[in-house]
């Protein structure tokens, strides 16, 4: 109760009290009417009680304002002690964002002779973030201790609670979590089957030697599952030590045996995060799905929350398809056609030639199973080389009017209709996202390297990033079902035009299986000639690449950044070809091309060697590609696409070098 109040209880009840002596004082006047001496007795006696009733309430009275002040000054000086001594920093800061006021718990926490008038921003950056981004609460840190911050704006005041105890448990808690993982021998049936008993056996236990010893090392609880295949329990502590180390297990086990015919490699997927132990086991083998699908060779975390990270995959994939899973492929595409009322084939936005030559492969290939299929084209400009196609392809009107555009397309899906995606598996780069959403029965095909992005729920997924293009995929598809039927010339050359442009040539990721593709369509009647006129450079589109190269520079160790004028647009094959161009020049490990796209987007073409992954690079911009062919598209300006680029091209020659310390 507060002294006011209690005065006013005391004054509450001197009304009390005096309500008796006025009764007393009427029936006195009452009473004189019949005795006077009766009367002037109770009124005397009345008056005498009532008066010393008054002296003894005016006593209580002051008594009780005397224990009220004392109270209130106790109050007073606990309320100064708490904001002075309690365990609890409190900075008090003015509009200039000047110290006003502090206790000496704050002094105590930042260990430092602090005055008034200082500026709070020169304490702890923290507070300034806290401020001007109008947030509530922080935590931050202060030499060993942690403390979350709270922020009073009304009073601008923040109070700092020191944490560090509760940190400690979250840390512990949090560093003793299960992760599930499990190992794949990515080659090891390849591997078995090209070296003799012997030899086989030695590299399985040179593999299981350098496997049971780093398990050891890192306290990894490691149970062998299949011949190819490890079960892995750790807790985050591990994963943590793991990640710092950039899982060098990858290059030990390569390293150990290069020597050999096939060189074994490793591909690991980990579930992480909060969840329960069938969560993690999923995650841990979509992990490892997605691994295998970029081309195996790496690690793959995939978080509970979402989040993915990559570890290794830097080096040129080997070939490791069979002609068993082409051929197994074949035979389920031919099954799924037949069971579909049509097919409809899509590649991705600004087509190039490998595209629209695998669309074209499997329109051939649903023909050949008997079902009407159609390609779908987008309604806008496309480069120079595909209208060249299409133009030839105009020339021939049963082919030409299987072609159509995603508004023609529309009517033709219904509940039994395939729709079979080229050449990419990200939904948010096919031509048509609102067919793919309507379509129930998708097919992928594609030679890129997966990324976390893909099309949800296929029925038949062939992703071999070991191939040169989507082209050769579909090309081997065909081989088991042509039989006696042939393509046409211009079928067969549109094959062989896609495989010619991804490879540069056949310079580029090309196999022996690549000249078996093309030494087939060569007999079927592909015309080398025909597809020279479709890769043809016109002196308009030669004149702008030279004026993109024009503005090169070299930002670190070979790095080549080329940005065209922000006053141009160019189609994304001539920002290619830009980069293709820029690769040929002597020092450069890898080029980057940076132009504004038709559709208004920023572009960048990136094209290396093999020495730089730039694949690598482009996922950190959400793109992808291969190692040495990659691309993004970012919604914002050219300048701010460089800053980007840049920072992801520091931040993979840092992983780089960080990898190369670690061995």
């Amino acid at each position: 109760m507060h002294s006011g109040e209690a005065i006013t209880s005391v004054k509450n009840q001197y009304a009390r009290h005096a309500v008796p002596y006025v009764i007393g004082m009427l029936v006195a006047l009452g009473l004189a009417f019949y005795s006077i001496v009766a009367a002037i007795t109770l009124f005397v006696g009345t008056l005498i009680f009532f008066i010393y009733q008054q002296v003894t309430i005016r006593r209580e009275r002051k008594a009780w304002e005397q224990y009220v002040h004392s109270l209130s000054h106790r109050i007073e000086d606990v309320g100064k002690e708490a904001l002075t001594g309690m365990p609890i920093g409190i900075l008090v800061f003015d509009e200039a964002r000047r110290i006003s006021w502090f206790n000496e718990q704050s002094r105590l926490i930042f260990e430092l002779e602090m005055e008034l008038g200082i500026s709070i921003d020169s304490i702890h950056s923290a507070f300034t973030e806290l401020i001007e981004e109008e947030e509530d609460e922080a935590t931050i840190e202060v030499g060993d201790r942690v403390y979350r911050v709270l922020y009073n704006r009304e009073y601008q005041t923040l109070y700092l609670f020191d944490m560090t105890d509760e940190a400690e448990i979250e840390q512990k808690y949090s560093e003793t979590q299960t992760v599930i993982g499990v190992l794949y021998l990515d080659n090891y049936d390849e591997m078995s089957t090209a070296v003799d008993e012997q030899v086989r056996s030695e590299i399985n236990r040179r593999v299981t030697v350098l496997l049971n010893q780093w398990a050891q090392k890192y306290h990894i609880y490691m149970r062998r599952t299949a011949a190819d295949r490890f079960f892995l329990v750790m807790n985050e502590r591990t994963l943590s030590e793991l990640e710092n180390n950039r899982f060098s297990i990858l290059d030990e086990v390569r390293e150990a045996t290069k020597e050999h015919k096939i060189p074994l490699t490793l591909s690991i997927g980990i579930g992480c995060g909060e969840t329960t132990l069938t969560e993690l086991g999923n995650l841990s083998q979509s992990s490892l799905d997605l691994g295998l699908g970029r081309g195996g060779d790496q690690v793959v975390v995939k978080r509970h929350n979402g989040k993915v990270r990559f570890f290794g995959g830097k080096t040129n994939p080997t070939e490791k398809r069979t002609r068993v899973r082409a051929r197994v492929i074949s035979n389920s595409m031919r099954d799924l056609i037949r069971e579909s009322s049509r097919v409809l084939i899509m590649g991705h936005k600004n087509p190039d030639m490998d595209s629209l030559g695998a669309s074209i492969g499997i329109m051939k290939l649903a023909e050949f199973v008997g079902r009407e299929a159609y390609v779908v084209i987008p309604a806008g400009e496309t480069s120079v080389g595909i209208q060249r196609l299409v133009n030839e392809v105009e020339n021939d009107e049963d082919l030409y009017s299987r072609f159509l555009t995603e508004f023609e397309a529309q009517p033709l899906i219904d509940e039994q209709t395939l729709l079979v995606v080229v050449d990419t598996h990200r939904p948010s780069l096919v031509i048509s996202r609102d067919i793919l959403d309507r379509a129930e029965r998708v097919v992928v095909i594609d030679h890129h390297r997966r990324g976390e992005e893909f099309i949800e729920d296929p029925v038949l997924v062939y992703m071999e990033p070991y191939a040169s293009s989507t082209c050769e995929l579909v090309t081997e598809l065909i081989e088991y079902q042509a039989g006696t039927r042939k393509l046409s010339i211009l079928e067969a050359t549109s094959l062989l035009a896609g495989m010619v442009v991804d490879t540069k040539g056949f310079t580029l990721r090309t196999g022996s299986r690549t000249f078996d593709a093309a030494s087939f369509l060569r007999i079927q009647g592909a015309d080398t000639v025909l597809v020279q006129h479709f890769m043809r450079q016109d002196l308009e589109s030669y004149i702008e690449q030279s004026h993109i190269l024009e503005n090169t520079d070299i930002y670190s160790d070979g790095m080549a950044i080329a940005v065209a004028s922000d006053d141009e647009v160019h189609h994304q094959v001539l920002i290619a070809q830009s980069a293709d161009q820029l690769l040929n020049m002597e020092g450069v490990k890898a080029s980057f091309v940076i132009a504004i796209l038709p559709d208004g987007r920023t572009g960048i073409s990136a094209r290396s060697l093999g020495d730089v992954n730039v694949q690598v690079i482009m996922e950190m911009l959400d793109g992808g590609g291969h190692l040495t062919n990659a691309a993004t598209q970012l919604n914002v300006s050219r300048e701010q696409a460089k800053t980007l680029l840049q920072e992801a091209i520091d931040h993979y020659m840092t992983d780089e070098t960080e990898g190369e310390d670690s061995e």
